[in-house]
């Protein structure tokens, strides 16, 4: 008996020491576009707006300050444009998969005057006080000098949120977007 009582004591030791198996943390959900398809890396998008009749159309490049470049990311003036294509490239560039709540990498694939990269970055505006998305970025590479080139799509009231002829800008009004595949 005592040797029953001394090895279920053990057992009770093991089983103290060794935590119990945890089912992993799941996946954020995946970004879906307008046709409920998942969105994924090295494809070519369009970002819209969610509500239309505002003044504007998908998001695309223009030069706002006084300098032709770098250039900034701006909503088309026109609602039926689509804007430029870009990509979505995530912080592990083995995944896919686009998913929210997620670093990524923004760029446009187009052919601009400017010679840097048309990849996503914020850039502090002094006169105004506010950071806006331009061009410029580095992809890839995450790290602690380029956390301005990384971005996360959020949901938000059932549609997605970038944090946002309007400057893309850093602000607590969302700017609610959806995916089109180009």
């Amino acid at each position: 008996m005592k040797t029953m009582s001394l090895l279920l004591s053990l057992l009770l030791i093991a089983l103290a020491l060794k935590p119990f198996p945890v089912a992993a943390e799941a996946a954020p959900d995946p970004v879906l576009d307008i046709e409920g398809k998942k969105l994924r890396s090295e494809v070519d998008y369009y970002i819209l707006p969610v509500i239309r009749r505002r003044g504007g159309g998908g998001l695309t490049l223009a030069s706002t300050g006084n300098e032709t470049c770098p250039l900034d990311v701006v909503q088309e003036q026109h609602e039926v444009s689509n804007g430029l294509p870009l990509m979505f490239m995530p912080v592990n560039p083995k995944k896919s998969m686009i998913r929210v709540s997620t670093d990524h990498n923004i760029e446009f694939f187009a052919a601009t005057i400017c010679v840097q990269s048309t990849v996503w970055k914020l850039e502090y505006d002094e006169s105004s006080g506010q950071q806006f998305v331009t061009t410029g970025g580095v992809e890839g590479n995450p790290g602690r000098g380029i956390l301005s080139n990384w971005f996360k799509i959020e949901k938000y009231e059932d549609d997605n949120n970038l944090d946002g002829y309007r400057r893309l800008a850093l602000s607590d009004v969302p700017f609610k977007v959806m995916f089109k595949k180009a």
